[in-house]
């Protein structure tokens, strides 16, 4: 049973790793990832991860395709990757000593083209930030092609006084619900 992850990030890979599953193949999907108007986080989330999920299935007969997508959402505005530094400035002080929701969808499409979803959400809380410290973090460059401009599993981990919810989720790839959908479609795993 082969198994193509639909994203180039290294960090999906990485967590894929840690429940035991190599991917045969990867085959990143390349769709507009636009919000619709008034599209909500969540919604939007789990969009993206069934239409790149379907992309890529076209290209895999027979396989199974496991796609995701990771919003950072402040209420109901949506937090992009960040590639600007005047951007992860203003996402930093929005976030800043408040809570936000971090939503995580993954799509496994079967082999027989059956699609299974999964959404997971998590409340992140950062401590209220001073210049220095978002400076410093600036400075890291670590902030870049990240959504809502942080990456929980490097320096901003110091700066987070509580996440409710899923680590790996916040990373880019909920775990626990990516295992249960690969058991479903009957993939080897343990």
């Amino acid at each position: 049973m082969r198994l193509i992850l639909a994203s180039a990030s290294p960090r999906r890979r990485d967590l894929l790793g840690q429940i035991g599953v190599v991917p045969d193949a990867i085959d990143p999907a390349d769709i507009d990832e636009t919000p619709r108007k008034a599209e909500l986080p969540a919604v939007y989330a789990a969009r993206v991860a069934a239409e790149k999920g379907a992309l890529v299935a076209g290209r895999h007969e027979g396989a199974l395709i496991l796609s995701g997508d990771t919003v950072v959402a402040a209420g109901r505005r949506i937090l992009p990757k960040t590639e600007e530094e005047g951007e992860a400035r203003a996402w930093l002080d929005l976030l800043s000593g408040r809570r936000h929701r971090v939503f995580s969808a993954i799509t496994l499409i079967d082999d027989k083209g059956a699609a299974r979803h999964r959404l997971s959400t998590s409340i992140v809380t950062f401590k209220r930030l001073e210049r220095g410290e978002i400076d410093a973090y600036i400075a890291s460059d670590e902030w870049r092609g990240k959504a809502g401009g942080y990456a929980i599993q490097g320096r901003a981990a110091g700066l987070i006084r509580a996440i409710q919810g899923s680590h790996s989720a916040i990373m880019g790839l909920p775990l626990y619900e990516t295992r249960v959908l690969l058991k479903a479609a009957s993939y080897p795993l343990d």
